[in-house]
């Protein structure tokens, strides 16, 4: 093939290997599917939620009349709240329920409620291990603190499916993979081919025109 290669050869050359292309697009659909579905060990992710509050019910932290917190006693839960998150992660009967998983403790913005999110290959184990912990905060909490205390808002829930891998983004990637991969390999075989295929490409290799040319009767079966 001539070196002098353009966009409209590149257009012509991956044209003429459509069928190829598209082919090996699929297979490498198909190929990273099938590694994200039955190769990639399944994550799921479930999690539990707590209160933290800096008063008992039986302190004056509530308005009997209105049934109302004071704005004090939630500023002050608040702040309570964020020491115990570096309070519980460092935690040994907190840390030591882990059981494999990967546990985060984290406060919502501006609250004294504390997400405990727990990820790992077994829907179930996910499940224990964020409400176990969620139990544990509270007697972490009473051996630290003399007034206060913790409740669960929401206990975790065996999660339904996993949230990675995506086989869906997978097959996709791949899809892609496979597409530019085998557009490079047309381009590339094109170009280290030094045949001669038609009258183009002997004007351009050589600068010379072609006036005749001698037909090849045995490859036209005569």
């Amino acid at each position: 093939m001539p070196n002098n290669i353009n966009i409209q050869k590149i257009i012509s050359i991956l044209l003429h290997r459509l069928k190829f292309i598209l082919l090996a697009a699929v297979l490498g659909a198909a190929l990273f599917y099938s590694y994200s579905k039955f190769i990639i060990t399944p994550m799921y992710n479930t999690s539990a939620m707590v209160f933290i509050q800096n008063f008992n019910e039986s302190r004056e932290g509530i308005n009997e009349k209105n049934q109302k917190i004071y704005s004090s006693d939630i500023n002050g839960s608040c702040v309570l709240a964020d020491i115990c998150v570096t309070l519980f992660k460092n935690s040994d009967d907190i840390t030591s329920l882990y059981d494999g998983c990967y546990v985060d403790m984290t406060l919502e913005p501006e609250t004294f409620f504390l997400k405990i999110s727990v990820s790992g290959s077994d829907p179930q184990k996910c499940a224990n291990v964020a409400n176990q912990i969620g139990e544990a905060t509270k007697k972490v909490f009473k051996e630290n603190f003399m007034y206060g205390k913790v409740g669960f808002i929401r206990q975790a829930k065996v999660p339904a499916s996993p949230y990675e891998p995506n086989n869906n983004k997978y097959g996709l990637i791949g899809f892609v993979v496979g597409l530019v991969a085998s557009c490079l390999i047309c381009i590339l075989l094109e170009l280290i081919d030094t045949t001669i295929k038609s009258d183009d490409d002997i004007r351009e290799i050589y600068g010379v025109p072609v006036f005749a040319q001698i037909p090849d009767f045995d490859s036209q079966g005569r």
